[in-house]
């Protein structure tokens, strides 16, 4: 084995090492979301605005810049979960039953990061199997036709898409109103004196994410988007 690739090995193995992946990927992943909100509101200007925006995205580089943010977000989430779940493990083996005795509880969003973690990643390639490969042959027609708004209303007139959307969303809010300040504290970033800005910037952010994503499918069952 190179001296390159046991030093990967040593990196990821050491708590360090997956809590810093954890929060690096953590951070491109809430990036992401911001940009891709930014676009989906869009939405909301009509058709030709957000038909635009997705021939834009699917033009860039030729056609592969699309997909290679497809395949970099899959990657950046599988090692977020799976950095999380062993950091999980390895507290819970570290702290060992006595430690159930103490008063220090951990928040609620962070003892159910695992299966919030698991049902986004579930979630992420529902979505992608859903709008981008289209296993749906009427999504399929309306995307060879161009109609990427057509394709956003039709596939959240389905009820059952929509609510595993919401509660995806929801689950993914409940990670990130964890996530988002500890990603601060894991790269040194938070202190005594910025921990309530950081605090505050995180449950900001959080509603934002929760609120702009979640409208869309309830707009398109109201019709207030049709």
């Amino acid at each position: 084995m190179s001296k390159t690739n046991s030093s990967l090995c040593q990196f990821w193995y050491s708590s360090i090492g997956k809590k810093i992946i954890v929060a690096v990927t953590g951070a491109a992943l809430a990036a992401f979301l911001l940009a891709h909100l930014s676009g989906n509101l869009l939405m909301y200007v009509g058709a030709e605005a957000f038909n635009d925006y997705a021939k834009f995205l699917h033009e860039l580089l030729h056609g592969a810049g699309v997909w290679i943010a497809r395949v970099g977000l899959l990657v950046f989430l599988v090692l977020h979960v799976m950095a999380t779940i062993c950091l999980v493990r390895q507290n819970k083996a570290a702290r060992g039953n006595y430690e159930k005795k103490k008063t220090n509880v951990a928040p609620g969003s962070s003892r159910i990061m695992i299966w919030s973690g698991l049902t986004i990643l579930a979630f992420v390639i529902f979505h992608i199997l859903h709008y981008t490969v289209r296993t749906d042959s009427d999504l399929a027609e309306l995307g060879d036709n161009g109609d990427a708004y057509g394709m956003v209303i039709l596939g959240f007139k389905n009820i059952l898409v929509s609510l595993f959307y919401i509660i995806a969303i929801t689950l993914l809010c409940s990670h990130l109103s964890h996530g988002v300040a500890s990603i601060f504290q894991t790269l040194g970033l938070r202190t005594r004196g910025n921990a309530t800005l950081i605090n505050g910037l995180a449950k900001g952010y959080t509603a934002l994410i929760w609120v702009g994503f979640v409208s869309i499918p309830v707009a398109v069952l109201a019709e207030i988007i049709k």
